[in-house]
């Protein structure tokens, strides 16, 4: 059961309504899950807004990138979070196989050395909180220090987007379709 009240637009200020007039007019939707929280604070919602929409078009893949965010919502346990980024997955091509393993907190079977670099830092970071020289070694070289840093910013702020799914406990509906292992 969520804990924080979801707002309609009846129940949001002028300029709670005016950020999700915002996010709509560009092509965006003001979704469910930390978005219920995150609309209460309108600067805070633009700025979140920016880093997702940064995210989708950053130089990783697509695949690579689900698979790094599929490791830190499994890391976190956060239900809402795999859920949407299941369906985000299965749009960027991600096997099924790959996001049950996840699930399952087993190593997945991949064969390109971006998805492995990717699940290889994910995993590392969010587990030790910081990377082995190896590690940041074979990431530097597959990806080089931009993508790297798109990577290592990108598991922060996912691993933000779960603490807030768990912190206010927002869950799936019932009908969704990806869910965790207990």
């Amino acid at each position: 059961m969520t804990r924080i009240k979801v707002l309609q637009r009846d129940n949001m200020n002028d300029e709670q309504r005016q950020v999700c007039d915002e996010i709509e007019a560009s092509g965006g939707q003001v979704r469910g899950g930390p978005y219920w929280a995150y609309i209460r604070n309108p600067k805070f919602m633009r700025l979140h807004q920016g880093m997702s929409d940064y995210m989708r078009g950053c130089p990783l893949t697509g695949r690579e990138r689900q698979i790094a965010v599929l490791t830190v919502v499994r890391h976190w346990d956060s239900h809402y979070p795999w859920a949407v980024q299941v369906r985000a997955s299965h749009t960027e091509g991600v096997d099924q196989e790959i996001i049950d393993a996840i699930n399952a907190r087993k190593h997945p079977d991949l064969k390109d050395v971006g998805e492995q670099a990717a699940y290889d830092v994910a995993s590392e970071l969010v587990a030790a909180k910081r990377l082995s020289d190896d590690t940041y070694a074979r990431a530097n070289k597959v990806f080089g220090e931009e993508k790297l840093v798109d990577l290592v910013a990108g598991i922060g702020f996912f691993s933000m987007v779960c603490c807030t799914a768990n912190a206010f406990d927002i869950t799936p509906p019932d009908d969704a379709p990806a869910r965790l292992l207990d």
